[in-house]
Formats: structure tokens, C-alpha cells, sequence
């Protein structure tokens, strides 16, 4: 692949496989919800759809539940676990959600997955601060819904977001950073998994791990580092797999990315001139204080590199962490 041009991210990735992504099927605006509406998510629909292609799930409609239909609710049972009831008529849904639950992520498996976008709030669902009622009818933000906690349960690599959060731009920075990052994953893992590529995986992605988590970058780096020839290459990479879940989870801080770019501004400087030395130092400052957004440095970092052909930042995906169409970094 040339370093001087990029090719264009669209929904496959380079090796021909597309990026697909399971939604909550009422944030496509599919009328799927309990009074027959639908909570249609414009991120999805308007941003994100020409570069997926979206797997809905409708946990309620696919456990045979009608549209419309009565509410449903997490309740805490007497025993202390959620319980998932439709209070009008007292029926218990716990098992029959439960069950198919587990055959519907397992099944989801030949989607090949890279993400997953999750309704806020459902009591199926719901990620996170999900309504579990007491034996008193008070309510307490600390639940997950059912299909929820079994997709993170069963998929714990996946990444999974919910469209609540999509709202926050680092949040939804970092989401997306996570789905392509997971595709280029799974598109070695398609090539085959070896040593050198793995190894090659971590320098593509050694600067999107450090604006993260320079220790877990670090581990990552160790891991690698201190296998043995002996040592099993589909367990190394079960384990960098297992720790660049945990780095990649955590969003980037100013102060992370400030570091990453200050990094990369090394390779750089030495070959510019006073005034694009003085232009690149103040870009990235000007970041850091909150006065610019995050593609002003990296853009001018992605013209010095070209410039100056260095192909080792260039191959760096922290420079082309997703399509630039999306203008993610535009808000962060």
C-alpha cells in the first residue's frame, strides 16, 4: 500500500470484509417498540450508514412479543437477581428472554460483528443505569437489560456502546476508533495469525494505544516482547487480544493525545523550518488548551510525514483511525 496515498475507508475493510455492526433495531427507525414507534438514531442512519452495514436485533419482537405491546421491566427479585416482568399481567420473561439470548449472540457469530449499538434504557437492552424496581415500586438506576448483559458476557471483545453515549463526541470517537481497530483484527486473523503479524499489528497501533493507556501500550508491547519461541502463537494472541480490549475501552484524554502528538512531532521537527516548527508546536498547544480540535495537529502532523515520506508514522493508524468523512475528529 502506498504511504503517500490512503485508501478511502468504506464499509469493507481492505481485505474485502465488511464492517458490520448489530443495532437495536428501533435506532434504524424500525417501528418495533412497545406503543408501535420508534427511536430512530441520526448518528446511525445519516452518519454512519454508508461505511456499515447494520445487523438489527429486536430482542422483545424476536421473543415473540407484539407490536404494539404492554411494558415490560427489570424488578429485583427476592432472591437479589433482575428479573425481567411485564407488570400488567404479572408474567415473568426472565427464562424465555434469557434462553434466547444466548442462542441469538451465539448465532450472531456469522455476521462477524466488529460492534454493537445498544437502545439506553430498555430492560432488554440496556447497557448500563437500566430502572430495576423494588419490591416497593421504587426504581434504582443500576441494572442492565437481559440481551445486554448476555452480548457483553458472551462477546467481551466486541465493542459495545449504547446511543445515549454516542452523543458524547470522545465517547463516540473512541467507539468507532474501536470497531475499525477490531476489523483490522479480525482481517489478520483472516490472513492468518503469526508472530510477524502480530507483531506488525502492534506497530501500526502502538500510538492508538498510547493516547489511551501508555502502560497498558507498554504491556502490550511486553507481552509480545517476552514470548518464547515455544509458546503458543494462538494463546499470544488470545492475550494481546484479552489486553487491547481493556486499553482500547478507555477513551482518550487532551492529555493522551497530547503526548501521542508531541511523540510524532519528534520524527518531524528536526526537518522543518522555524515557521512550520513554530506552526506544529502551536497546533498542538493550542489543543491542549482546548482552543483547537484534534484534526488541526494531526492534519498538519499527516502534511509533514508525507512530505517527508516517513513511513513509519505514516503506517500509523492513529493518523487514519477511521474514514475521515465521519469528521470525528472534528469534535474532540
Amino acid at each position: 500500500m502506498s504511504t503517500r496515498n490512503r485508501p478511502r475507508e468504506t464499509s469493507e475493510s481492505a481485505q474485502g470484509q465488511s464492517i458490520r455492526i448489530g443495532i437495536s433495531s428501533c435506532l434504524l427507525g424500525q417501528k418495533v417498540r412497545y406503543d408501535g414507534g420508534h427511536k430512530r438514531d441520526r448518528f446511525a442512519t445519516d452518519v454512519l450508514q454508508p461505511f456499515v452495514e447494520w445487523v438489527p436485533v429486536c430482542p422483545e419482537v424476536e421473543i415473540g412479543l407484539g407490536i404494539p405491546r404492554p411494558t415490560i421491566r427489570l424488578e429485583r427479585g427476592g432472591d437479589g437477581t433482575a428479573r425481567l416482568v411485564m407488570p400488567s399481567t404479572g408474567e415473568d420473561l426472565t427464562r424465555r428472554m434469557g434462553e434466547w439470548a444466548e442462542v441469538r449472540v451465539r448465532g450472531l457469530g456469522v455476521h462477524d460483528l466488529c460492534g454493537f449499538i445498544l437502545k439506553k434504557d430498555s430492560p432488554s437492552c440496556g447497557m448500563e443505569r437500566v430502572k430495576i424496581y423494588d419490591h416497593n415500586d421504587v426504581p434504582a438506576r443500576n441494572g442492565t437489560g437481559i440481551f445486554a448483559e448476555t452480548l457483553l458476557r458472551l462477546a467481551p471483545e466486541l465493542p459495545v456502546e449504547e446511543e445515549g453515549r454516542l452523543n458524547d463526541p470522545r465517547l463516540r470517537e473512541n467507539f468507532i476508533a474501536r470497531v475499525f481497530a477490531f476489523r483490522r483484527w479480525k482481517d489478520m486473523q483472516g490472513l492468518g495469525v503469526t508472530r510477524a503479524r502480530l507483531m506488525a499489528f502492534h506497530a501500526a497501533h502502538k500510538y492508538l494505544c498510547m493516547a489511551r493507556n501508555q502502560a497498558g501500550m507498554r504491556r502490550l508491547g511486553k507481552l509480545l516482547g517476552s514470548a518464547g519461541k515455544a509458546d503458543s502463537v494462538p494463546k499470544l494472541a488470545q492475550a494481546y487480544l484479552d489486553e487491547l480490549t481493556t486499553v482500547m475501552k478507555r477513551p482518550p484524554s487532551m492529555k493522551g493525545h497530547t503526548n501521542v502528538l508531541q511523540h510524532m512531532a519528534g520524527y518531524v521537527s528536526d526537518k522543518l523550518d522555524a515557521s512550520d516548527r513554530a506552526e506544529l508546536t502551536t497546533a498542538i498547544h493550542d489543543y491542549r488548551q482546548g482552543l483547537l480540535p484534534l484534526i488541526v495537529p494531526l492534519t498538519l502532523l499527516r502534511h509533514h510525514a508525507r512530505r517527508q515520506e516517513r513511513t513509519y508514522l505514516l503506517e500509523q493508524v492513529y493518523l487514519f483511525p477511521h474514514p475521515h468523512e465521519l469528521m470525528l475528529l472534528n469534535h474532540v
